[in-house]
C-alpha cells in the first residue's frame, strides 16, 4: 500500500515520522519519492539491484541510461568519486550544498549500476532541508525525476502520484518546489573542466571560482 506523508518545512514529529518511514523502505529496497528544489524526485537505494530495477521500470527507461546520485554531505563524495581536483573541491566549497551537479569518476570498488558511461557518476548535494535529513539517516540516494520519462519535470507531490501512482511505496510531501531551475551541470573528468548546462548557476557565477571552465557562454 502507498503511503504518503505530509512533512512541511520545517522541523516536526511529521518530519521525523516520515523520515522514518522513507528510509526504512528505502532499506526494504522500495521506491519513494522525495522534495528537491526545484522538483520532487522517484528515489532508491543505488546498491540494491532490487531498487534499481523498480527506479527504471517506474521511469519506464533503458537500463543504459545514468541516474544521479544525491549525498548529504560534502565528505560522503569522497567514498563515491575518486580523483577530484583542485577545482572540484574549489566548486564543491562555493557551491554546495546547492544546484550543482558534478559529473565525477566514481570509486571502482563501488557495487552499484547506474547506467551510462563506465566508471563516471553525476553527484550533487541538495538545498533542501527534508532531503538532507532523509540523506544523513539513508546515505546516497539515487535519484530521478518524479514522471515518467518524456514527461516535464513536477514540482508538486500531487503531480508526482498523479503520474507514478502506486510504483513508490512512499511519498515524502514538502509542498511545492521552491525553485524552478534545474541544477548546473560541470563535467569535472574533463581537462579542463566543461561545463554542460547553466542553471541555478550561470557560467559567470562558476567561471568566479572555477577560471579554467569551459563551455557555452553565459
Amino acid at each position: 500500500m502507498t503511503l504518503r506523508i505530509d512533512v512541511g518545512t520545517r522541523p516536526s514529529s511529521a518530519r521525523s515520522r516520515g523520515i522514518t518511514a522513507a528510509s526504512a523502505a528505502v532499506r526494504r529496497g522500495e521506491l519513494i519519492v522525495v522534495p528537491t528544489e526545484s522538483m520532487y524526485g522517484l528515489a532508491a537505494d543505488p546498491f540494491s539491484a532490487r531498487g534499481m530495477s523498480a527506479l527504471r521500470e517506474a521511469k519506464g527507461r533503458d537500463s543504459a541510461l545514468p541516474v544521479g546520485v544525491l549525498v548529504g554531505s560534502v565528505r560522503a563524495v569522497d567514498g563515491l568519486a575518486r580523483g577530484i581536483t583542485q577545482h572540484g573541491r574549489d566548486l564543491i566549497a562555493a557551491f554546495w550544498p546547492g544546484p550543482l551537479t558534478l559529473i565525477v569518476r566514481e570509486q571502482p570498488t563501488l557495487a552499484w549500476d547506474l547506467g551510462g558511461d563506465l566508471g563516471v557518476i553525476s553527484v550533487r548535494m541538495p538545498l533542501h532541508p527534508v532531503l538532507l535529513d532523509l540523506l544523513a539517516a539513508t546515505g546516497p540516494l539515487a535519484v530521478t525525476g518524479a514522471q515518467r520519462a518524456g514527461e516535464p519535470a513536477v514540482r508538486t507531490c500531487d503531480e508526482a502520484q498523479a503520474q507514478l501512482g502506486d510504483t513508490a511505496a512512499l511519498y515524502v510531501d514538502a509542498g511545492p518546489c521552491p525553485v524552478d531551475l534545474p541544477s548546473a551541470i560541470v563535467d569535472l573528468a574533463s581537462d579542463p573542466p566543461a561545463l554542460l548546462r547553466e542553471g541555478g548557476y550561470d557560467a559567470a557565477t562558476l567561471r568566479a571560482v572555477c577560471p579554467d571552465l569551459v563551455g557555452p557562454e553565459a
